[in-house]
């Protein structure tokens, strides 16, 4: 449940994270990891632990930033869900395809996964099908 500590939390880690000096991290495309994502409102993907994080694709890098995509363990019947076959969690892992973001590289925490060749095959047509 949403609430006003959760923003007073979340702006308190947040704070952290802009200020932080050193340990940038620099994914590569294709990877899997944890970022603080925040504390998103409505219809957005909402964070999974403590401190506001949750698993996202990355696509690919911009400079500093990177298009990323989130990821759920939990399926809606629509086309905005894609199943990876391959999961660190050992349970079915989907991409939320309508929940892309451009994300500083301040805000990764650590690599989870890498996808298979055969996952990011299947994943390349699938967004090129969904967004183009």
């Amino acid at each position: 449940m949403i609430n006003k500590n959760n923003y007073n939390s979340w702006n308190k880690i947040k704070q952290e994270i802009v200020f932080q000096k050193s340990d940038i991290k620099y994914p590569k495309p294709w990877e899997i990891w944890n970022i603080y994502n925040g504390l998103n409102i409505w219809y957005e993907s909402i964070w999974k632990w403590e401190y506001f994080e949750r698993p996202f694709l990355v696509i690919k890098r911009l400079w500093n930033m990177f298009l990323c995509i989130s990821m759920t363990t939990q399926w809606k019947d629509n086309n905005f869900y894609y199943r990876i076959s391959d999961s660190y969690f050992n349970k079915k892992s989907y991409l939320t395809l309508s929940q892309w973001k451009c994300i500083d590289n301040k805000r990764f925490i650590k690599k989870i996964w890498t996808l298979s060749k055969s996952d990011l095959f299947e994943i390349k047509k699938e967004l090129k099908t969904f967004w183009f």
